[in-house]
């Protein structure tokens, strides 16, 4: 197939693109920095040269969005908001304007769509869309409106002949640089990952190959359209995502954090305690319902997979 992923160059779009690749399809993906073979340039908010890619392409997957590893400041949050909005809607035009459109648009979404809650896990049906919760910063529910204006608009484009499915995406972990999980293994290999403010909170978690393995399924599968959550079907609390990490590296303590040296430690790392705090349980009803089948349903497995390949890449990742 040939497949098109506006936004690729981030780590879920390497990831995609390196398996996509290796699988024998011709992946495009489009940059606002084009540097190597197959990018091609785009602003992710005009129609340009680059809908051309997309015109007689098979899928699209667009991932195109400003990273929400940053503090969440008021120009942050609206550049958050203007940079997934804006991809959506001109991709939307694009494959309306197509003269032989791709069969289906997979367009990224988030789980945090859903609300900080410890009583009972999200699925697509049931879970209870966030941004009125009581006891949590104000600012969270710009997060919300985020997600909700980015699927709001896939849903009202015009693309009769194309399917559309929005990926409501747990954390991907992946053993590449920079990506989440390096950071929680940085921080473990330091001495720091224990529980923050308690660790009750719940993080859903994806392992990579699952994802990838969930695209090509949601591509395959041509009754699946709408919200669907990418997500391992047992989020754990964070406490326990992170006693898996130290056992998995050999690391015998994690220090705790209380929220005030949670907020200090974002502040260092240039990003947010809503990526900490809040509680993300979130299951993939409509995936198993579908018959998917995980590689890494549980935490403890997919962490000590993770690491050994982080283990794998040589002499850096031990020192």
């Amino acid at each position: 197939m040939k497949i098109v992923i506006p936004g690729g160059t981030g780590q879920v779009g390497t990831l995609l693109n390196r398996a996509l690749t290796a699988a024998g399809h011709e992946v495009v993906v489009l940059s606002r920095r084009p540097v190597h073979p197959g990018e091609v340039p785009w602003d992710g908010k005009t129609l340009g040269p680059w809908a051309e890619a997309l015109d007689g392409s098979d899928v699209v997957v667009n991932l195109a969005g400003r990273s929400v590893s940053c503090r969440y400041t008021a120009d942050n949050l609206q550049a958050m908001m203007d940079s997934r909005v804006d991809s959506a809607r001109v991709v939307g035009e694009a494959i309306a304007a197509a003269a032989r459109p791709p069969r289906v648009w997979l367009q990224m979404s988030t789980a945090t769509i859903y609300a900080h809650r410890f009583d009972a896990p999200n699925d697509e049906e049931t879970g209870a869309v966030g941004g009125a919760e009581p006891g949590v910063p104000g600012y969270w529910a710009f997060s919300i409106d985020i997600a909700k204006a980015w699927e709001r608009e896939q849903e009202k484009a015009d693309t009769p002949g194309t399917r559309k499915v929005a990926l409501r995406s747990a954390m991907v972990m992946s053993p590449d640089r920079g990506g989440v999980f390096d950071v929680l293994l940085w921080l473990t290999r330091l001495g720091l990952g224990g529980p923050v403010a308690g660790g009750a909170q719940y993080v859903s978690w994806i392992h990579d190959q699952d994802f990838v393995r969930a695209v090509e399924f949601l591509v395959d599968r041509d009754d699946i359209d709408g919200p669907v959550n990418l997500a391992a079907p047992a989020p754990v609390p964070q406490r326990m995502l992170m006693r898996s990490m130290r056992t998995a590296w050999g690391v015998p303590v994690g220090l705790p954090a209380t929220r005030w040296m949670a907020e200090l430690g974002a502040y260092a790392l240039r990003t947010d305690t809503e990526l900490l705090l809040k509680s993300r349980r979130v299951v993939p009803g409509r995936l198993l319902e579908a018959g998917f089948t995980f590689d890494h349903p549980h935490w403890p497995e997919a962490a000590a997979d993770l690491v050994h390949r982080v283990r794998g890449r040589g002499p850096r990742a031990r020192a």
